[in-house]
């Protein structure tokens, strides 16, 4: 296989990352208002509009400052590389952390009390597993490959290097929250627990396989995007004690 790995259609010669991204945000949207349809929403549709955008506006400027963030040593070794990231670049955990944090001061602005992570949390998972294809097919220029490794499965991405494909143990990893998702809503949970349980499970998850990735990591060995994830476990810690407890309440 050789990298990226380029879609064609007729004369046009598609970049996988363009392309997966694009089909992640139409899954995206499709899930969220499939379920919007399915299940009555807990807030009015010009509340949930507002909520929206500042989901989006959130999003974006953690994903950005994020991955400044992560990339500060290239700013006094490679400023050029450093503004093409800076320009081009995004990270999930800073997508999600803005996007949370968007959501919160946009609810205490308008007035909602209700949670509303929910309604969001199907699309978020599949659309982020969807992207991590293009990712892994975008090869090194994507920069979200793991560190070299000896074992059969490691992936060549065009340097002669066979590193883990942390892409893929990615997209494994969305697909297995998928299941236990499904099988949580079987459980007495409060109104937002789904939204909840997906961002422990994924900031814990991101936080260890980041360990395997080449990153600089400026602060006691964690990366820009770990602390992120530690912050952002912090702030849920109640909640993951609260939720274990509910899980693994024992019966009889």
């Amino acid at each position: 296989m050789t990298f990226p790995v380029y879609f064609e259609l007729g004369p046009l010669r598609l970049h996988p990352h363009l392309v997966m991204e694009a089909l992640a945000y139409a899954v995206g949207l499709y899930v969220s208002l499939f379920r919007r349809l399915k299940k009555k929403d807990v807030v009015s549709p010009a509340q949930r509009s507002s909520i929206s955008v500042g989901a989006l506006v959130g999003a974006l400027m953690g994903a950005k400052l994020l991955v400044m963030l992560q990339h500060a040593n290239l700013l006094m070794t490679d400023w050029r590389q450093f503004a093409l990231l800076a320009l081009q670049g995004k990270t999930i955990v800073g997508a999600l952390l803005g996007g949370l944090a968007g959501v919160e001061i946009t609810k205490k602005l308008i007035g909602v009390c209700r949670s509303t992570g929910d309604s969001f949390v199907y699309s978020v998972l599949w659309g982020m597993a969807i992207g991590r294809v293009g990712c892994f097919l975008t090869g090194l220029s994507d920069r979200t490959y793991g560190i070299a490794t000896s074992l059969p499965w490691g992936v060549d991405f065009g340097d002669g290097i066979a590193r883990h494909p942390t892409q893929l143990y990615e997209i494994g990893f969305l697909v297995l929250v998928f299941f236990v998702l499904r099988r949580c809503q079987l459980l007495s949970l409060r109104e937002g627990d789904l939204f909840k349980i997906y961002m422990i499970a994924y900031l814990g998850f991101r936080f260890f396989i980041d360990f395997i990735k080449p990153e600089f990591r400026p602060l006691l060995g964690l990366s820009a995007i770990q602390i992120a994830c530690a912050l952002g476990l912090g702030y849920y810690w109640k909640d993951a004690v609260r939720l274990c407890r509910t899980v693994w309440k024992p019966t009889g």
